[in-house]
């Protein structure tokens, strides 16, 4: 590597005076902001990340991690760094990861979704029982993608894989989309408040079960009401799709819920699946990705395994 610079808005940096695998632990530090857990986790002594530390200090000008009380907070700059360093680290595991050509019944490599407890429930056995068929070694981990997830979805999807999310959350990223599903609504079966229909005064009035509630976790449907003039009066907030039906159940709340979850919702349960009294507009499920990962035939083949699995995108 000697004598390859690289030029960037800070000035030209001569990597190869640089020890690289100090980005290992540079990456560690801002992940735990502690010396002793990023030891552990790159099974060093603490004195040896203590010394590394040193030099990353030495480095940038800037202490980095800042103690304030019994805590490490990270500095301005290494809040700015830590997306650039994950990325960093992410490319060159992927390249010394790199085979020259990709073979799914050999491979160990783990395949990760950010996904909710919805996707796991509509394809996830079937995505599981199909890798293992076709890639027995591969392993596959599912990752929550709470709003802090969506809403920093490139960061995110540095490291991550695919992030399964119907439309109209993100834009910009490549996707392909998966299957079309519609919003219903849940109300407990006693509730005698509730005839063969809802009303949209009655959701104007009832209490609610909804999920991922703040300003940019609304799901389109939730904003569709507010459009209406539909501002739901909202009694539990939950972040896992599967709990709400027992959240409604024996109670006057209501619900808004994926069909394709609701048909699954046992008989004995105690609640009943109208249909929405409003337009909530069509839910068309997708997958992102990072545009780095474009042409990684690994991902590739994770990409064209979620679609065979899913379904194809409905006309």
């Amino acid at each position: 590597m000697r004598g390859i610079t690289v030029v960037n808005t800070l000035g030209v940096v001569n990597l190869a005076s640089l020890d690289l695998n100090l980005l290992v632990t540079l990456d560690a530090l801002l992940e735990h902001r502690s010396v002793s857990r990023s030891a552990e986790q790159l099974g060093l002594s603490q004195p040896a990340v203590s010394a590394q530390l040193a030099r990353l200090r030495r480095h940038f000008g800037d202490e980095l991690l800042a103690r304030f009380g019994n805590q490490y907070r990270l500095t301005p700059l290494a809040v700015q760094l830590r997306g650039r360093v994950r990325t960093a680290v992410t490319g060159v595991e992927r390249v010394f990861s790199a085979e020259p050509d990709f073979d799914p019944a050999t491979t160990s490599r783990e395949f990760s979704l950010l996904t909710s407890d919805y996707g796991v429930e509509v394809f996830g056995r079937e995505l599981a029982a199909t890798l293992e068929r076709e890639a027995p070694d591969a392993r596959l981990r599912f990752l929550a993608n709470t709003p802090a997830v969506v809403d920093n979805a490139v960061q995110s999807l540095t490291g991550i894989d695919l992030l399964v999310l119907p439309h109209g959350f993100i834009e910009g990223l490549p996707h392909q989309d998966l299957y079309r599903d519609e919003w219903v609504c849940l109300v407990a079966d006693g509730n005698e408040e509730v005839g063969a229909a809802l009303t949209v005064d009655q959701l104007r009035t009832m209490p609610w079960v909804v999920t991922y509630h703040g300003p940019t976790a609304s799901t389109p449907a939730a904003r569709q009401m507010r459009m209406l003039g539909i501002e739901p009066r909202v009694q539990v907030v939950t972040e896992n799709f599967l709990t709400v039906p027992g959240l409604v159940a024996g109670t006057g709340r209501v619900a808004l819920l994926q069909r394709r979850l609701a048909d699954r919702v046992p008989a004995d349960l105690g609640v009943r699946v109208l249909p929405c009294p409003f337009e909530a507009g069509p839910l068309m499920e997708a997958f992102w990705w990072h545009p780095m990962y474009e042409h990684d035939p690994e991902h590739r083949y994770l990409r064209d395994l979620l679609a065979r699995v899913a379904g194809n995108p409905a006309s």
